[in-house]
């Protein structure tokens, strides 16, 4: 199945909405069993979470941008800006 990438910047003090967020966007995850292959939080100059970094496997790219848009995280209105593309693992090992 293709890889996808989806590169999500959080809105300006959306820290607390991102915490009280955290636990829906774990167990959507969660309910995806071997779709999501990598992925964390970005941090800001103070070192907190401010926006994510996701590797996933999608059927196509309809398929990853409603995995993305299905979120909670994006449903709550977190982020300011998300990006869903194609990727291709050329180093390293994301399985």
């Amino acid at each position: 199945m293709p890889l996808f990438v989806a590169i999500c910047i959080d809105k300006p003090n959306s820290l607390d909405l991102r915490m009280a967020t955290r636990e829906a966007h774990f167990a959507y995850v969660r309910g995806k069993p071997g779709m999501m292959k990598l992925g964390g939080p970005f941090l800001d100059e103070k070192g907190e979470m401010a926006g994510s970094l996701i590797i996933f496997e999608a059927e196509d790219q309809a398929a990853a941008q409603a995995f993305s848009d299905e979120d909670p995280y994006t449903k709550a209105g977190l982020f300011e800006r998300v990006e869903v593309r194609p990727w291709k693992a050329t180093f390293g090992s994301v399985g």
